[in-house]
């Protein structure tokens, strides 16, 4: 159930289908103290960061709410085991329970923990999902949820398993939980405020991400590719997956579906260092006569912009605020303000919700929200690199009906990763390095 259709009525229906049978380290649901045993994959910044907001989430619910939220980090684990005994030690995990290597994610799967954070590369979280939810954990997952079409289906798949054994899936989409989105979301798209929608776009267009893609660094082993996995379409889907999935999720969010094809292009002027592009540009058919004009870049010294904008009869939105629904989506108790009335950031309130919703006993699956708005990129990149119109359809639908864009996977594979041997990427300077429309 997406936030934009939950209602207070929705999470009473929802507390009583989860009922007492949902529960968190063998205690029942209902808002008394819980113990809860938390493991992260992937000891990045971005991992240690969604590590920390977890913890403060549990803080925040326990003051304001007295929920009584026992939380424990057990485990943390990463391709280099030092990145993971970095992170544990700050939360007491013993190094023995702070796992390196290929198979990292496996030994913290294995381990006790209910909630396993996800911030790895993108390449490997549909194969690391599919173990978590066969397991039986509840997962928050980082955006992208995959690089290629199989690995978006994959993720769906799961996500369908995990619906089916009551596990929560929160995807690091953080929009889907800002007060503003929720409430713009309700009264558009619910209450029809400003009629019919018409055309919009939306963008992510900044500069270079850190130093990586401005120095080369040629890899000789998986591990320098894991190390600087910005800079390869295999490892992170291209920037237009990695960043602007938060654009296209809002896109498909406020229009209810992705769109039914795309023609795309784009190209590398700057960059110095892996495989990827510098710019994309989309015309992203909904359907309707509904055109979604789709624009990313990494290029420093450029105009900036990051947002969405959207086109209706009564007037035009940037989905982010400034109107308000006849009745909020979103639960009265809910914390959403620090002390000071300031509204949490997204990154917060992603684990606020999350860790609301697992005590409450409610439902929140948002692997197929994540996984759509994920392919939505990957049909970009692919149009733009090979000058081709993409169908949605052909691309997630029927496997029939271009196997080249339905079986494209990106090498190397998750799986490859773990046997340890495979050809590395080119770089940029390298001839055929760099994808040609038209070929």
């Amino acid at each position: 159930m997406s936030q934009k259709t939950l209602s207070r009525r929705d999470l009473m229906k929802g507390a009583v289908a989860a009922g007492a049978a949902f529960t968190i380290a063998g205690a029942t649901a209902r808002g008394q103290g819980k113990a809860v045993k938390v493991a992260l994959i992937g000891c990045g910044g971005r991992g240690s960061g969604a590590l920390q907001q977890h913890v403060e989430a549990a803080r925040i619910l326990n003051d304001r709410l007295n929920l009584g939220i026992d939380l424990k980090v057990v485990a943390t684990a990463d391709y280099f085991k030092d990145r993971a005994e970095g992170t544990g030690g700050r939360y007491g995990v013993p190094k023995d329970r702070c796992f390196g290597g290929p198979d990292n994610y496996k030994k913290a799967i294995e381990s006790d923990a209910d909630i396993i954070l996800m911030a790895q590369s993108p390449n490997f979280r549909p194969l690391h999902l599919e173990a978590a939810v066969k397991a039986g954990k509840h997962v928050f997952m980082e955006k992208p949820a995959a690089v290629d079409p199989p690995g978006c289906r994959r993720v769906i798949e799961a996500g369908e398993d995990a619906r089916k054994k009551n596990l929560l899936i929160v995807a690091g989409t953080q929009r889907r939980h800002e007060r503003g989105y929720i409430e713009t979301a309700q009264a558009v798209v619910e209450e029809k405020a400003l009629g019919k929608l018409l055309t919009g776009r939306v963008s992510w267009c900044m500069g270079w991400i850190g130093w990586s893609a401005k120095q080369p660094i040629k890899p000789k082993t998986p591990g320098d590719l894991v190390r600087t996995w910005p800079n390869w379409a295999a490892l992170c889907g291209d920037h237009i997956c990695e960043q602007h999935v938060h654009n296209l999720d809002v896109a498909n969010w406020f229009i209810g579906h992705p769109p039914r094809s795309c023609l795309g292009f784009g190209g590398s002027a700057r960059r110095k260092a892996g495989d990827m592009w510098d710019f994309f540009s989309l015309d992203l058919d909904y359907g309707d006569g509904i055109h979604i004009h789709s624009m990313c870049r990494q290029i420093s010294g450029c105009w900036d912009w990051v947002g969405e904008e959207l086109v209706y009869e009564k007037g035009r939105t940037n989905c982010g605020g400034g109107l308000k629904p006849k009745e909020s989506p979103i639960p009265a108790e809910l914390p959403y303000e620090d002390n000071n009335k300031r509204q949490f950031g997204g990154h917060q309130q992603e684990h606020i919700n999350m860790l609301y919703r697992l005590v409450k006993g409610l439902p929140l699956n948002e692997a197929k929200n994540v996984a759509e708005a994920t392919a939505v990129a990957v049909m970009g990149r692919i149009s733009a690199y090979t000058g081709q119109r993409v169908e949605w359809s052909e691309m997630m639908v029927d496997p029939k009906k271009n196997p080249e864009v339905y079986d494209l996977t990106l090498k190397p594979t998750a799986e490859d990763f773990e046997k340890g041997d495979f050809p590395m990427p080119k770089e940029i300077p390298e001839k055929g390095a760099i994808a040609a429309p038209g070929k």
